[in-house]
């Protein structure tokens, strides 16, 4: 079974995107958008107070008229936020993912955000686990490659 390990290991960029919890909500998208990310955390005093995604501004902003340039990201962000460690499975991620209704997932590693799992980098981990499991089955089956 592969972990969240094999995500932080495998990723070209680790850098996790934050923006402070007195931020404006264009700021945050701004940094999003040059980072293409779809969240960012939101901090004060240097801790992680709460994630900010895209989602965010579109159900609890843009739908309920609050303008993002007037709204702090404090306003929107979720402060309940489910955080894995790098020995995750990912089969558990999918599964906290299904049950918080999120699509993001900060990863902590002694006591600091390693970086970030989210719904698209979790989808591709596991439709190549898949990928290795069949091809590990139809060598078997067809007597090739197998045992090399």
């Amino acid at each position: 079974m592969t972990t969240v390990r094999k995500i932080i290991e495998s990723k070209a960029r680790t850098e996790v995107f934050t923006v402070p919890i007195t931020a404006m909500v264009l700021d945050a998208l701004k940094v999003m958008d040059e980072a293409n990310v779809g969240a960012v955390l939101v901090t004060e005093n240097d801790k992680v107070v709460g994630i900010f995604t895209e989602r965010d501004y579109a159900r609890r902003g843009e739908l309920k008229g609050k303008l993002a340039s007037e709204t702090t990201v404090q306003e929107l962000m979720s402060k309940d936020i489910v955080m894995v460690k790098p020995e995750t499975l990912l089969t558990e991620c999918a599964d906290m993912m299904y049950q918080h209704h999120v699509r993001h997932l900060p990863i902590m590693e002694k006591g600091k955000v390693a970086g970030i799992v989210s719904i698209r980098r979790l989808a591709e981990a596991l439709l190549a686990e898949d990928k290795g499991t069949i091809a590990k089955l139809e060598n078997y089956i067809l007597g090739t490659g197998y045992g090399e």
